[in-house]
């Protein structure tokens, strides 16, 4: 016999998602996901474009949802992908309301679906445009720390705002390099996994003011959910490992990284 898994909670404050892709979304509607999103405290979501093919799709859902925000930006996956037309269009969605962040770029050495070379002009062409808007960035990056490190410290002396590196798995130099220029670190269900202690180590030094929440849905579904699709209703899970490993109360995670997510992305 099965054993049942355990309800998502619902908490009394309200939570935020910073970083998922509604678009990519396979096993619910996105109606049903909102209304059971709002259901278990889930105030607003920031959905993520990540290639010239989503762009606009991810402005078009935000724009038909109050409570739905999004970002413009090409991922590293797909620097190669960059154009003129790419780039007029994240510049002419900026002016809406509705994008809040410069998003997802940064570096991914990992998979290198890009050439480096490529990665590295593609985001430090998204960073001056991040400048030039007065937006925050939120940042990918993978198996590429000295080379974001050598970016970052490059770029954020002239960041107005500074916003996130997001799904943080990358080594403590890279994240005390991120703190200490102003940024934000982003964690998810990864950090209920049972071989990531070494995110859950950089947890416990980040300033419980620069942790964002987010779930990356549809993946990395936290546990005790794992092997199902993610969702931005599973964020209560997250809050409360977080509160386990920062070992404070869950009221202070919710409060503070609510106004983390205000402070950082303006949601």
């Amino acid at each position: 016999m099965s054993k049942k898994r355990r309800e998502i909670p619902i908490f009394k404050l309200p939570i935020i998602e910073t970083h998922c892709h509604l678009d990519y979304l396979k096993e619910e509607e996105l109606s049903e996901l909102l209304s059971k999103s709002l259901a278990h405290g889930i105030e607003k979501i920031m959905t993520i474009s990540v290639s010239p093919n989503n762009l606009q799709t991810v402005v078009d859902i935000a724009n038909n949802h109050d409570n739905i925000f999004c970002t413009q930006g090409i991922h590293p996956h797909d620097a190669k992908e960059w154009s003129n037309e790419a780039e007029k269009i994240i510049r002419s969605n900026l002016g809406n309301q509705k994008v809040k962040a410069v998003g997802e770029i940064g570096l991914d050495f990992h998979y290198n679906k890009s050439g480096t070379k490529e990665q590295i002009e593609v985001f430090k062409k998204q960073l001056e445009i991040a400048i030039e808007f007065e937006k925050p960035v939120v940042i990918h990056t993978r198996d590429a720390d000295k080379e974001t490190m050598e970016i970052l410290k490059e770029y954020a002396p002239r960041m107005k705002r500074k916003g996130v590196i997001h799904s943080f798995t990358s080594t403590k130099e890279l994240a005390l390099c991120a703190l200490d220029l102003g940024f934000h670190l982003g964690f998810n269900g990864i950090i209920t996994f049972k071989n990531a202690e070494d995110v859950r180590d950089t947890l416990r030094v980040c300033p419980i003011e620069r942790i964002l929440l987010e779930t990356d849905a549809p993946f990395l579904t936290p546990i005790p959910y794992r092997g199902r699709e993610n969702a931005p209703y599973y964020l209560p899970f997250i809050a409360e490992k977080v509160a386990e490993i920062k070992e404070v109360e869950l009221e202070t995670v919710l409060k503070t990284c609510y106004q983390n997510s205000k402070d950082c992305l303006s949601l």
